[in-house]
């Protein structure tokens, strides 16, 4: 093993080529290629191998890096592919769009002048060379289960969890509003980060495992097509996991709030990716959510902002600025996106906050004043104050609201007094078991959390399976499907 890791004294980092920005903005495809396998080979043996590894650590998931990079290293592939799979449910996904250069690869021990192993791609390679060998088996269950649980939201955190119980040979049915599994992945995400190929390969996956999926379905609606109750749900299975994600639009007031041409950041990327998944979608083709030919003014500082600004580009903007009230140092988004962006065309405008929106009617400009930052605040971040005198206008045609996102009103969307929700607005648990107050009913990911990262959510769901599965053991004897 010595001979093949602890390369990284004289084989020096590498990611994977990525596309010319000239070239990458005129189409909506990922923007790094794929290793080939004596490059995914050569920089998997980077790994120092050490004894504590804080890659793992700072992973949500604590996949075994060391291990599978070393596999990598030797060329032993499938043996790979099993075991990042074992803590991962979609480690494609992960290796695509987790911010690594926060996570695993920024505490890599590797001291800073050699940098750190590149984990995500090499994560990417291996599942994406599974996939392709017909390494990725469906699951098939050692025994069936007559029970049944039900999943509310097909995103990152519902979609681990059917994975998960699925192989305890549960009857899993995903139910979601959208006409497509994925949530946040498919129709939030661009598919320059996220091709939506990825995600649907995984669905068509968990498909022929024998989760099944009922699309377009109203959860606590009273009325209309797809509308089931949520106490009909209860009813129904013998656990419900909510996993709805949070998708309720922070906003900004102040003057001119209400022109038209102010967007929410989500309804914009959503138009965007449906009309990639050639949807049919007016708002695009009226303009209304289109930055083809415009001025656009991205206001947030996090990666949805980020995914905004740069599809904002590829759409064929004019111009395309970005309105973050803190510095680069303090911005929230992943340092890699910011010179994406920046590489790409992308204008920011640090230390700046909206005032005012201009125009009659019709946006056309944003009216803003300079920040400073102050003394910490009790979250330890420092305060931003406004620095008198100093306002200016940005002209825009096109304003995209990038604030985050609250959750829905669970109880009152469900019908279901007994759930309970925090301060905060996210569904109250247990923070051992994920069950609400409400037995049999648990939630995972961000409806818990609040707006978080998607690894964040698969590791929720994860866990929660394995808490469903002790709540139905311990509930009830075995029930063995009907051959």
């Amino acid at each position: 093993m010595a001979e093949r890791m602890l390369k990284f004294v004289h084989t020096p980092q590498k990611i994977p080529a990525k596309r010319a920005a000239d070239l990458r903005v005129e189409d909506f495809d990922e923007i790094y290629r794929r290793f080939d396998p004596s490059r995914a080979a050569e920089q998997a043996s980077r790994c120092s191998q050490c004894g504590i590894p804080f890659c793992s650590i700072h992973c949500p998931l604590g996949n075994h890096i060391p291990d599978w990079l070393r596999l990598t290293a030797e060329g032993r592939l499938e043996e790979a592919y099993e075991l990042s799979s074992m803590t991962n449910s979609f480690p494609e996904i992960c290796g695509r769009i987790c911010p690594q250069d926060r996570l695993c690869e920024g505490n890599c021990v590797i001291e800073k002048g050699f940098e750190s192993v590149t984990i995500g791609a090499v994560e990417r390679y291996i599942t994406d060379t599974a996939f392709e060998k017909g390494w990725v088996k469906p699951v098939r269950p050692n025994q069936e289960r007559a029970e049944s649980v039900a999943i509310i939201g097909a995103g990152p955190g519902g979609l681990a969890a059917a994975e998960r119980l699925r192989r305890q040979g549960y009857q899993v049915h995903v139910y979601d509003r959208y006409d497509r599994p994925g949530g946040l992945m498919i129709y939030g995400i661009p598919g320059f980060k996220l091709e939506k190929d990825v995600v649907i390969r995984r669905w068509r996956f968990l498909e022929d495992c024998g989760v099944q999926f009922h699309l377009n379905a109203a959860i606590g609606s009273a009325t209309g097509e797809g509308a089931i109750s949520f106490a009909d749900l209860r009813q129904q299975h013998a656990a419900v996991i909510i996993a709805t994600g949070v998708y309720k639009a922070r906003d900004i007031g102040g003057p001119g709030s209400g022109l038209g041409g102010i967007v929410p950041a989500l309804d914009f990327l959503t138009a965007s990716n449906r009309r990639g998944l050639n949807d049919v979608v007016p708002d695009f083709d009226s303009g209304l959510l289109n930055a083809d030919g415009k001025r656009v003014v991205v206001i947030g500082g996090g990666d949805t902002a980020m995914d905004c600004v740069r599809t904002a580009v590829r759409q064929g903007a004019t111009s395309v600025q970005c309105l973050y009230r803190r510095d680069r140092a303090n911005m929230p988004g992943s340092m890699r996106e910011v010179k994406n962006a920046e590489e790409e065309g992308v204008e920011f405008v640090w230390l700046s906050a909206p005032e005012a929106f201009l125009g009659d009617g019709q946006v056309t400009g944003v009216r803003a004043m300079r920040m400073h930052l102050g003394l910490p605040d009790t979250s330890g971040r420092q305060s931003v104050e406004p620095v008198p005198g100093s306002h200016f206008t940005l002209e825009a045609d096109l304003v995209i609201k990038a604030l985050g996102f609250d959750p829905e009103d669970m109880p009152r969307m469900f019908a279901e007094k007994g759930l309970e929700i925090s301060r905060w607005g996210t569904l109250k648990v247990n923070h051992r078991s994920f069950m609400t107050p409400v037995p049999g009913v648990f939630a995972v990911g961000d409806i818990v959390r609040g707006a978080s990262l998607v690894v964040w959510a698969i590791k929720d769901g994860q866990d929660a399976a394995a808490q469903v599965h002790d709540y139905i053991r311990l509930s009830a004897p075995v029930a063995v499907a009907a051959e």
